[in-house]
């Protein structure tokens, strides 16, 4: 019971710690609203509309869209057929920036067309694709490396972490092996490798792959971190307290030890949410990521260099990947200081 108490006091000055940290603050409400973006990208950016009224009867197609933007569902033939907006609504209302990151406008010509206007806020790339729906469309990429690679990598790194540090022996003989082993992989030329070898997987299995390499190569920061935790809770009294209560191994790793370890993991995981941003906004760059068609903030980068006149092709993605790498290491340094006990006073 005191141990709970003391967890759940530590637990909330942390969180006093880190909301004293205006830069940390900042960028978490920057990466949750990204989420939100990322959620909510086919009401934002969309060439269908929100809700509408055609020949008398209300219809929402956006739904139909976000279904099938998350997988839920899929465009049946009639309705592929179909193109929304050239439908003769009654009445509509059409998402904020009326095109998807796919969409491209027939009406640019000219160069001059595509530079940033009333129409395309922030303009259209070489073949007339509205760069702010690309922007908000790639948030879900961005996001979904991140998160899907970390949790990941957390998954490995804080199973076998936590082995090692708890039994000790040759058991963490073996598993500090592979972590070396794992340490000398170059990650990003692995990952450049493996998707050269599978460029006719189509764009969903690329980008789970992209994830999952990310992931398998990336875990070892996390283990070392738990290792060293496991090992020094695992020699504190109240351990051998439970041990001699005949509480079983597992019980004591998930419920008395992980929860006291875990803090400068989360640490880690924001620096490596960032780094899988980084990852993959470097290999769609270079050519090596999702496929061409797929709109992403490094494909972005990617056309940007066909025509270096067109600064608004560049600038805008690169500074979302600057502004959500630089938030999530924001992120990391609020959470190592509200966690690091020689900066704790008494509590």
């Amino acid at each position: 019971m005191g141990s709970e108490r003391r967890s759940q006091s530590y637990i909330a000055y942390v969180r006093r710690q880190f909301a004293r940290n205006r830069y940390g603050l900042v960028a978490l409400w920057f990466v949750v609203a990204l989420g939100v973006i990322a959620l909510c990208a086919d009401f934002l950016a969309n060439d269908k509309p929100i809700i509408a009224s055609y020949r008398g009867r209300v219809v929402v197609p956006i739904f139909k869209s976000y279904a099938v933007g998350f997988g839920l569902a899929q465009w049946d033939e009639p309705e592929r057929r179909a193109e929304w907006k050239a439908l003769r609504y009654d009445w509509a209302i059409f998402p904020p920036v009326p095109y998807t990151a796919e969409t491209i406008d027939q009406t640019i010509i000219r160069s001059r067309d595509r530079v940033p206007s009333a129409k395309h806020l922030l303009g259209t790339d070489d073949i007339g694709r509205d760069i702010l729906a690309g922007i908000i469309h790639g948030t879900r990429t961005a996001l979904s490396i991140g998160f899907i690679a970390m949790g990941i990598a957390l998954a490995i790194g804080i199973t076998l972490g936590a082995l090692a540090g708890y039994f000790g022996g040759w058991v963490d003989l073996f598993i500090s092996r592979i972590i070396e082993i794992v340490i000398s992989l170059p990650t990003f030329f692995l990952i450049i490798t493996i998707v050269a070898l599978v460029q006719d997987v189509v764009y969903a299995g690329r980008l789970l792959l992209i994830m999952a390499v990310i992931g398998l190569t990336n875990w070892t920061t996390v283990a070392r971190l738990i290792r060293g935790e496991v090992l020094r809770i695992r020699s504190l009294d109240y351990i051998s307290a439970v041990e001699a209560l005949g509480f079983s191994t597992t019980r004591i790793i998930l419920v008395h030890v992980l929860p006291n370890a875990i803090a400068p993991v989360l640490v880690a995981a924001a620096f490596g949410i960032a780094s899988a941003v980084l990852v993959e906004s470097a290999l769609s760059f270079l050519g090596f990521g999702v496929p061409p068609t797929v709109v992403t903030w490094g494909s972005m980068l990617f056309r940007a260099r066909s025509d270096v006149s067109a600064w608004w092709m560049g600038v805008f993605p690169g500074m979302m990947i600057f502004l959500t790498v630089s938030a999530y290491n924001l992120i990391g340094d609020a959470l190592r200081d509200a966690t690091d006990p020689r900066l704790r006073g008494t509590m």
